[in-house]
């Protein structure tokens, strides 16, 4: 596999919408329509294949089975997005906020 091969790069990209609705809900131990509810929450809103069918990336699996561990807690659906939503946005400002320090320290 050389640089220029796209299937590797898909791969190694946790963006690539590479599952399908039925593969996602069989990896994550869920239903279809608790992948459908996680859309309508705007927790993970899946790119569509040509044929309009749903395709899930890793990232949104992530995201996804952090939904079920909260839900299965007892954690009501639409507050266990807006947690997930949370907690990504923190993740996100930290990743950023260390960045910053460190080109501070290089200076």
């Amino acid at each position: 596999m050389g640089s220029g091969d796209i299937s590797g790069d898909r791969l190694d990209d946790e963006d690539y919408p590479a599952y399908s609705m039925g593969r996602a809900a069989e990896m994550l131990g869920v239903t279809p329509a608790f992948l459908r509810n996680l859309g309508t929450a705007r927790l993970i809103e899946p790119q569509r294949s040509e044929g309009g069918h749903r395709r899930y990336s890793r990232y949104q699996l992530r995201l996804a089975a952090r939904a079920r561990e909260l839900v299965d807690q007892g954690t009501a659906l639409e507050a266990a997005c807006r947690i997930i939503i949370l907690e990504d946005q923190l993740a996100e400002a930290l990743r950023i906020n260390t960045e910053l320090q460190r080109s501070r320290d290089r200076q």
